[in-house]
């Protein structure tokens, strides 16, 4: 059942999602070569805590971290561990903040050191490829418009959009109704109402778009080997547009600017 909140729902999940925000922030500024994903879980699990916010993933559906670690040919669900970075890599990182009983999502994927402008192109589609879909995130619009804008800019930047793997609604629980592929066909689909609030996410390939999981049970990788890269917000449906609860200081990404519909300061 799809659920729509009130503004003082949507206030609260704000609220997550300035710790969600702040977390990522931290962690981009300080992850580097030579670190284990371990090590920044634990990071990750003390900054949303000493914010007071409790990490959502820790315990749904039995995973044990606060974060999902994801690297190079790593989709999603990279189990922290002891598996040290270096130079070269692209790093994913989802996490979750639940506060008051209400939660937000967001995901970011970043370059460790030096890494290839193959690389760097990749991440930047992905990254248009989120907020072109936000923007699409008007009351009234349906759910095909946003999968179709993600979809339509990626293919005609030559990469594979992941089908398995959707974006969801958000709210007291981590997933809910309505799933929302990166794929799709404009005016299709569930309309947008104010109060409706998803975790739009796409999870773009170099190559094939086909992916399996690992014997872990969690970690999906590309079947080809290839790259992906992976970005997530929270939004909520508004009478003015879409309203980004997990925005993060985007200074460092001025690639992004011009995708950005009206959204919450930062």
């Amino acid at each position: 059942m799809i659920t729509i909140k009130s503004a003082r729902e949507i206030e609260l999940m704000r609220v997550s999602g300035k710790i969600t925000a702040k977390t990522l922030t931290m962690l981009m500024k300080t992850v580097k070569a030579g670190m284990t994903t371990a090590e920044i879980d634990r990071l990750a699990e003390d900054s949303i805590r000493s914010m007071g916010g409790t990490p959502t993933f820790i315990g749904y559906n039995g995973y044990a971290h606060t974060l999902c670690t994801s690297v190079n040919e790593e989709v999603v669900h990279g189990i922290p561990g002891p598996r040290v970075l270096k130079d070269g890599d692209l790093l994913s990182l989802d996490l979750g903040t639940t506060l008051e009983g209400y939660v937000s999502d967001s995901a970011v994927t970043f370059p460790i050191g030096n890494v290839s402008a193959e690389a760097k192109r990749l991440m930047t589609v992905t990254q248009e490829c989120l907020m072109l879909g936000i923007a699409q995130m008007q009351a009234g619009n349906r759910l095909g418009d946003i999968g179709h804008a993600v979809q339509e800019h990626a293919e005609k930047n030559g990469y594979g959009v992941i089908r398995q793997l959707v974006g969801h609604g958000v709210g007291t629980k981590l997933h809910e109704e309505p799933q929302v592929p990166n794929y799709g066909t404009p005016g299709h689909g569930t309309q947008l109402r104010p109060g409706l609030v998803l975790a739009i996410e796409p999870m773009i390939t170099e190559g094939s778009y086909e992916v399996e999981t690992l014997d872990d049970g969690w970690t999906v990788v590309t079947e080809d080997g290839k790259l992906a890269a992976h970005f997530e917000h929270t939004i909520a449906v508004t009478n003015e547009g879409p309203r980004i609860l997990t925005l993060r200081d985007y200074a460092e990404h001025p690639d992004v600017n011009r995708y950005r519909p009206k959204e919450e300061a930062a």
